[in-house]
């Protein structure tokens, strides 16, 4: 999933969303007690389950006809993420006979989308993937509100924190489709048995796991360094465990600087990992080269010798899993994201929220569609792809790691933390080669300049935020 974000909101905006965010990460808890426990679940590798209960059942939305209408969808996915979705949109032309075209959005989604409306050719329905993004688009008049029919999918469905997230100043703008938990460490299993090493439970464990996988000669981890929002997420994770989630909204906001002794704190951590050549596939200079999928498929190449033992990133590494011979819940298996210090286990959560550019039949006709259980578990059944959708049947997905992973999602119900460059401008949380995406890779390539990289992050956030 190649995570894109959009431009920042108004500090009146930056409170209201904030305030439709919880306060709480007992998702952490939850995730700890079941896809930890899952790491030594044999078997369960994507096509190896017998298929979904209910894949063939009759459908539990009512969509209109639309023979004839032709709609256009943008999002940012790619590869087999895109090529997933794509299944989904197969069956919404099976039962509208309406035809739909994907549109590969690029960099960042707002900018391209902003492109398309000055041409006169705005996509039907955009899949957006942060928050930010969805109050631009109210806030330039791209949006059309949710309808009807979807409104009473999404009631049906969704939690209030997710139906929350689709709104802006009351009015339901948006059906998150899909979500993700980005605090998971997916590792290689043959790797971490030939170094007898065991799934770390905090920070300190796993950089002691990373000494002993690199001295048994696999380095210890694979670094998407030349992707930006890769690093913004190990950030996070590291920031929202440590400092805590008090400190985590206000640096979310930029009501604390940049040059914080908690942001100190955090990278001088994050710095125990990067810092180490040894520790990172391709050292510092590899990382900054290697691109998420890279970051991913090393990992689970090479048979017991892969370039790396281990890989931070959501539960969408499941699709680029996928594309070796690596089985998850065999071969890759997962443990969260380690407590750092005192703090508990982070959890970080985003998602992709459909958003109708056009007034018309159609658009809706898909959000309503997007709103149900039918489209989620569709995609679901292919992996790599988790929803917030409380009425998907857990037997849709298919290894117990994904089934453990959504079942978490939905019983923390309103208790996650939404990712926090996805909340900042596009300037600073959003653009590859600049803000914080640049900083951090800055960072990477030196991690024991802690105060050049503070600074570097609190002049492009102050330039950002207008603060």
């Amino acid at each position: 999933m190649r995570r894109q974000h959009g431009t920042g909101h108004t500090g009146a905006n930056r409170e209201r969303q904030g305030a439709r965010r919880t306060r709480a990460c007992t998702w952490a808890a939850l995730l700890a007690t079941g896809a930890l426990a899952l790491t030594a679940c044999g078997g369960g590798g994507d096509k190896e389950d017998p298929p979904a209960a209910g894949a063939s059942a009759s459908p539990r939305v009512s969509l209109p006809q639309l023979t004839g209408e032709k709609l256009e969808v943008a999002a940012v996915w790619t590869g087999p993420e895109q090529a997933n979705f794509t299944k989904v949109l197969k069956e919404f032309e099976k039962r509208t006979g309406a035809s739909v075209t994907f549109v590969p959005a690029q960099d960042p989604i707002v900018t391209f989308l902003g492109t398309k409306i000055a041409g006169g050719q705005p996509p039907d329905v955009a899949l957006l993937p942060q928050v930010g993004a969805l109050v631009s688009a109210v806030q330039n008049k791209w949006a059309q509100p949710v309808g009807p029919e979807a409104r009473a999918e999404l009631e049906k469905n969704y939690s209030q924190g997710w139906k929350a997230l689709g709104a802006v100043d009351g009015t339901q703008y948006g059906v998150y489709y899909k979500a993700a938990n980005k605090s998971l460490v997916w590792y290689n299993a043959k790797a971490f048995e030939a170094a007898g090493v065991q799934p770390p439970k905090t920070w300190k464990d796993l950089v002691a796991a990373a000494d002993t996988l690199s001295a048994s000669g696999t380095p210890a981890v694979s670094v998407a360094g030349a992707d930006g929002w890769t690093l913004t997420d190990w950030f996070e994770n590291v920031y929202l465990s440590q400092a805590g989630p008090e400190k985590y909204d206000k640096l979310a906001k930029h009501e604390i600087k940049w040059t914080d002794d908690s942001v100190k704190q955090a990278l001088t951590t994050l710095g125990e990992l990067f810092g180490r050549k040894d520790y990172l596939a391709g050292g510092q200079s590899g990382a900054l080269a290697t691109e998420f999928p890279k970051s991913v498929t090393q990992t689970f190449t090479g048979g017991d010798r892969p370039a790396a033992a281990m890989v931070f990133e959501g539960d969408f590494v499941a699709v680029n899993i996928a594309q070796t011979e690596a089985k998850v819940g065999k071969d890759a298996l997962v443990f969260p994201f380690p407590a750092v210090g005192s703090g508990k286990a982070p959890v970080v959560s985003g998602g992709d929220v459909a958003v109708a550019l056009k007034a018309s039949k159609g658009a809706q006709a898909l959000l309503t569609f997007l709103a149900s259980a039918d489209a989620a578990e569709i995609q679901a059944r292919e992996g790599g792809f988790i929803s917030p959708n409380k009425s998907v049947d857990p037997a849709a997905y298919p290894n117990d790691i994904q089934r453990g992973i959504a079942k978490a999602l939905i019983a923390a119900g309103d208790d996650f933390r939404f990712d926090m460059s996805d909340q900042a401008p596009a300037a600073f949380g959003g653009t590859p080669g600049a803000g914080e995406w640049k900083d951090l890779q800055d960072f990477l390539a030196n991690p024991s300049d802690v105060a050049g990289a503070q600074a570097k992050l609190e002049a492009d956030a102050a330039k950002a935020f207008g603060n």
